[in-house]
C-alpha cells in the first residue's frame, strides 16, 4: 500500500490533537493517509493501553484512515537509537508516503520532541540504499512538524474551516483522555472542558493571520519552494 501522507505519533491522539483537521481534509480530497502510533501511550494517568487501542482504532475508522499502525515502543523511554530508527525506516519504506508529518520539534510531553527528532532522522536514513530492510530504500519528499500544546510560530498554515468540527469529534474519540462529565478519573491538564475549547481556540489563533477562521499549524525543516507567487496568495 502506498500512502500519499503518513503521519507519526508519540502516542495514540497526539495527530488527532493537533493535525487531525489536516489528515481529514486531505483524506476527503482524495489522498492516501495513515498513521503511526510509535507507543500505546501506557503510562497516561487516564484509560489504559488496551482502552487506547480501542479508542485509536475508532478514531481511525471515524477519519477513514488507509491504515493505523502502533510500534508499541516504551511510553515515556523509548530513544532515538538504532533499533527504533530502523523501525520507522520499515513503515516509511512499506508505505512509500511523499509527505510525513510528525510530532513538534519541542514540547510540554518530553516524548513529543523526542519522536519528532527520531521520526525526522529515520526518514533521511530510509534513503539510504546501503540501510537493507525488506523493502528498497525510500525518502519522503518533505517532513512537517504539526504544533502541539507550547505555541511555535507556524511556517505554514492548513485550512481546516470546513473540518473544525470533524476534528473534535476524532478528538472525542478518546473518551478516556478528555472531557466526560460522566467519568471519575484523575483530572489532568488535557481532560477539562476547558482544554476542549483551547484547541479550537488554538486552530482560531493559527487561522487569524491566513484569513481562514480555523487552521493548524507546521513548522518545515527546509524552505518550502514556489514556482510562482501566486501559488502563496
Amino acid at each position: 500500500m502506498k500512502l500519499d501522507i503518513l503521519a507519526f505519533a508519540a502516542h495514540p491522539d497526539d495527530v488527532e490533537l493537533a493535525a487531525s483537521g489536516t489528515v481529514i481534509k486531505h483524506i476527503q480530497s482524495g489522498y492516501q493517509v495513515g498513521i503511526v502510533d510509535l507507543t500505546r501511550g501506557e503510562l497516561g494517568s487516564r484509560g489504559s493501553a488496551t482502552i487506547r487501542d480501542a479508542e485509536a482504532a475508532e478514531a481511525a475508522k471515524f477519519m477513514k484512515l488507509a491504515t493505523r499502525v502502533n510500534l508499541a515502543l516504551n511510553d515515556g523511554f523509548f530513544e532515538n537509537n538504532k533499533d527504533n530508527q530502523l523501525a520507522i525506516i520499515e513503515q516509511i519504506r512499506q508505505f512509500r508516503p511523499n509527505i510525513v508529518l510528525c510530532n513538534a520539534t519541542s514540547d510540554r510531553h518530553p516524548d513529543h520532541g523526542k519522536a519528532g527528532d527520531l521520526v525526522s532522522k529515520a526518514c533521511f536514513l530510509s534513503g539510504l540504499v546501503k540501510i537493507e530492510t525488506d523493502q528498497p530504500a525510500w525518502r519522503p519528499k518533505a517532513v512537517y512538524h504539526y504544533i502541539q500544546d507550547r505555541y511555535l510560530p507556524p511556517d505554514f498554515v492548513v485550512d481546516i474551516t470546513d473540518q473544525m468540527d470533524q476534528k473534535l469529534e476524532a478528538i472525542q474519540c478518546f473518551k478516556s483522555q478528555f472531557y466526560n462529565p460522566y467519568d471519575d478519573s484523575p483530572e489532568t491538564p488535557i481532560s477539562s472542558l476547558a482544554f476542549l475549547e483551547f484547541i479550537k481556540a488554538r486552530a482560531r489563533e493559527m487561522g487569524r493571520q491566513a484569513n481562514f477562521e480555523f487552521a493548524e499549524g507546521f513548522t518545515v525543516e527546509r524552505f518550502i519552494g514556489v514556482k510562482d507567487l501566486f501559488d502563496l496568495i
